[in-house]
């Protein structure tokens, strides 16, 4: 797929200037949806009272998730959040509004958030390669593949952890 250039981006708002949408549009980058918390009633208790070392957090697998939340997320039960919506950036643009979304998501509070990748192309294969690296690593919990009603192969749910 070619970059859109500049010429053609001005005469499409050109043409575009004078429709009206159907229904308001939150900006498709990064649509934050708030929704109320329900407290768990499962509390994980911590194995030790001083935190692991970074370098230790570093090694852990981001995938844990207590059986209740893993099957609602597989079934498609759990409420989405905060999405994501890659389609159309450039990586280093993808890679720069997924950071920047997964910690403003996380400051916010959410857990349960979902990232549109599409179902193949570069970005489909880049996005887990950097929820794995720096920042991003720590703030994840678990990564699963969406239920098809939100995107299927296309897209995945992001679990995330809790700001303490």
């Amino acid at each position: 797929m070619r970059a859109v250039k500049s010429e053609e981006r001005a005469l499409w708002r050109e043409t575009m200037r004078g429709v009206k949408p159907l229904r308001p549009r939150p900006d498709p980058a990064e649509e934050i949806v708030a929704t109320p918390k329900r407290e768990s009633k499962t509390r994980r208790v911590p194995t030790s009272t001083q935190p692991a070392p970074p370098s230790a957090r570093a090694t852990k697998p981001i995938d844990a998730l207590d059986r209740r939340t893993a099957t609602r997320l597989k079934r498609g039960a759990l409420a989405i959040e905060a999405r994501l919506d890659l389609h159309g950036m450039t990586q280093a643009e993808a890679h720069d509004a997924l950071t920047r979304f997964i910690a403003r998501a996380q400051k916010l509070g959410s857990r349960a958030v979902l990232v549109i990748t599409g179902k193949s192309g570069v970005l489909h294969s880049a996005v887990p390669r950097w929820l794995h690296e720096g920042d991003n690593r720590g703030r994840i919990l678990a990564i699963r593949r969406a239920h098809a009603q939100h995107g299927g192969e296309g897209a995945l749910y992001l679990m995330l952890r809790r700001v303490r």
